[in-house]
């Protein structure tokens, strides 16, 4: 075995027993990091603006970007909320923001504002958190379907009636993650 093998290792084990020490030991320290509160002054702003639970917000940051304000999904959904171009059209036309453009959006205070106004909106309309990701991620046209056609009850959501496999996985972290920042409040 050479000389840089056993290093790697010797590292790999190294990290493990910080991790394994971390997250056993300091559990709190652990979910400050894994869970974190970046944007803080926008989320604030932005979810007292549009009546919108912050604790939803960050939720929402974490699955979507991970606190990026640079990142860029697959399908071209951009900054920390992940809004795809019409979104951001749709809410600039409810926001009476045609001063902005969608790339905008990887300034964090106009991602988390129009963010957090489509969450607010989504909520305000389906009353829940579950539907209100799952219209985030699969649009309101998907979920209204699924209400219309009986596949979800409104008043008693279940993730396993969701339609579709990568919808209801992103709920289920969503709400892992929503969970977690209520408890921090």
């Amino acid at each position: 075995m050479s000389k840089r093998f056993r290093a790697l290792i010797l590292l790999m084990i190294f990290v493990l027993i910080a991790g394994w020490f971390l997250i056993f030991y300091m559990p709190d320290k652990a979910a400050e990091y894994i869970y974190q509160t970046d944007f803080e002054e926008y989320v604030e702003k932005y979810s007292d603006e549009f009546n919108v639970d912050p604790a939803l917000v960050y939720a929402v940051i974490k699955v979507e970007s991970n606190f990026n304000p640079s990142a860029v999904s697959d399908v071209g959904a951009i900054g920390l909320m992940q809004m795809i171009e019409d979104s951001f059209d749709w809410v600039a036309w409810k926001l009476g923001r045609d001063d902005l453009d969608y790339e905008d959006l990887y300034d964090p205070e106009y991602a988390v504002m129009f963010g957090s106004y489509m969450v607010g909106y989504l909520y305000d309309r389906y009353k829940s958190v579950e539907l209100t990701a799952a219209a985030y991620h699969a649009g309101m046209g998907k979920v209204d379907e699924w209400i219309e056609s009986g596949l979800v009850d409104p008043q008693n959501v279940d993730i396993s009636d969701i339609s579709g496999k990568n919808t209801a996985h992103y709920v289920s972290k969503i709400l892992r993650a929503y969970e977690h920042y209520k408890k921090s409040e």
